[in-house]
């Protein structure tokens, strides 16, 4: 009896770790992200930059997707100025330049020297290591999957020339 009950409690716990997962790879960009809880300042952001349903479209899309961490990391007041009406576009313009135009995971990242976001200009990308930057800003945990691309953590935002 004492078997059986280990037996069910592992199997529970074990569908659990799946069905419960941040990082669910039956979500699109916009839901994984939100469903993680690290990026509610990203989340705030696509929305006051209207780019919420460009996000959850077909794509695919490759996101390199500062945390609320690397928002922080942002002097005083930045992120609450972008966030203002009449700040839209250089909002728009700073997080397309985070998004990439089909879906390039690590392996691919990897081999690359710099991409075109799709803002029109290239990030950096360098490898040291196990270690991948784009431009200034590390890569923390990458391939997440997404219904339409995938999303790769960063520490930094990202900002456009």
């Amino acid at each position: 009896m004492k078997s059986i009950y280990v037996m069910i409690c592992s199997a529970l716990l074990f569908a659990l770790s799946f069905s419960s997962s941040a990082y669910a790879s039956n979500k699109d960009i916009v839901d994984t992200a939100i469903a993680a809880g690290d990026f509610k300042t990203l989340a705030a952001a696509l929305q006051a930059a209207g780019l919420v349903d460009t996000l959850k479209g077909a794509g695919p899309f490759t996101v390199f997707a500062p945390s609320d961490e690397a928002f922080a990391k942002l002097p005083a007041g930045t992120v609450e100025d972008l966030l203002k009406p009449e700040n839209k576009q250089k909002l728009i313009s700073i997080l397309t330049y985070h998004v990439l135009a089909g879906e390039v995971m690590a392996k691919d990242v990897v081999n690359l020297h710099q991409a075109k976001t799709v803002n029109g200009q290239k990030v950096k990308i360098t490898v040291d290591g196990d270690k991948v930057m784009v431009d200034n800003s590390i890569v923390t945990k990458s391939d997440i999957p997404c219904t339409n691309g995938v999303i790769h953590v960063i520490d930094t935002v990202l900002l456009p020339q």
